[in-house]
């Protein structure tokens, strides 16, 4: 059956957004929100779909938050910091085995200031700082012929 349009082939149409004369095939809808506009443009005033206008589109799941959570019992923290774990009960300060560093468990971390370094505002004893910067400093010769 014969189609009820004329091919085309050498057709020629304006863009919609510039004016100027372009073969008709190589004109492009433009697209917003998903949606055809059926505005024709040439290449150069085409431009794709913009991804963000699609934003609250489609839904999204993303809880920040479990329910019912449980503390965390990894470690029995003592001293100011909480750094140091519970070796001995009750805790002795003058012992070197009343406090420790956790090796394990969830909050295995140090922080510092002044620039670098452990937080000991006691002078707790026993306590290792992984947070101290190491360097060296060298020379370097450059010989020119």
């Amino acid at each position: 059956m014969p189609s009820s349009y004329a091919s085309g082939r050498k057709a020629i149409a304006e863009c919609d957004r510039c004016g100027f004369r372009y073969l008709r095939r190589e004109l492009r809808e433009i697209v917003i929100k998903t949606k055809a506009t059926n505005i024709q443009v040439c290449p150069t005033c085409w431009e794709a779909d913009q991804p963000q206008l699609q934003l609250g589109m489609y839904p999204i799941n993303d809880p920040q938050a479990i329910r019912n959570p449980r503390p965390d019992t990894t470690y029995l923290q003592a001293g100011l910091t909480g750094l140091q774990i519970l070796t001995v009960s009750p805790p002795n300060p003058t012992s070197e085995d009343s406090f420790g560093t956790p090796s394990g468990g969830s909050r295995v971390i140090q922080w510092g200031y002044n620039p670098v370094g452990l937080n000991n505002p006691l002078q707790l004893s026993g306590l290792t700082n992984s947070l101290v910067g190491q360097g060296e400093i060298g020379t370097v010769t450059i010989l020119i012929t």
